[in-house]
């Protein structure tokens, strides 16, 4: 699995990557891990707005259903739509299976409580 450089990840399991004004936004890998096989994703439309902790996705796998938190606020610019009928490219690689990109409101300011992924793998284990 390949972890992209400067990944940020929150305690309740998304990543976050920063790039050119856009986040990308997605599940962590030890999160996918827990969850098992995923059934389903739902996610938000273009456009939605979205503030920093709040639910903007769900996620079922044939374990559990589970709420997806926005790590970050911001605008729904672009969805995984291959996620809608291909749900299970999340446990292939977590990474590379991105959920959406934003456009962040206060990206500076809201990510500094976030973790880099190696302090989160030592939290979570």
């Amino acid at each position: 699995m390949n972890i992209p450089d400067g990944i940020l990840c929150s305690k309740t399991h998304e990543w976050v990557l920063e790039e050119n004004n856009l986040a990308t936004i997605g599940l962590t890998d030890w999160a996918v891990e827990q969850l098992g096989d995923v059934v389903f994703i739902e996610l938000p439309e273009i456009g939605a707005s979205f503030s920093k902790d709040e639910v903007f996705a769900t996620i079922e796998s044939v374990k559990a259903a589970s709420e997806i938190y926005m790590p970050v606020s911001g605008v729904i610019e672009e969805v995984n739509e291959e996620l809608i009928n291909s749900p299970e490219l999340v446990n292939d690689d977590a990474f590379s299976a991105w959920l959406v990109k934003i456009k962040p409101t206060n990206f500076q300011e809201e990510s500094s409580g976030l973790l880099e992924y190696n302090d989160y793998i030592d939290e979570v284990q």
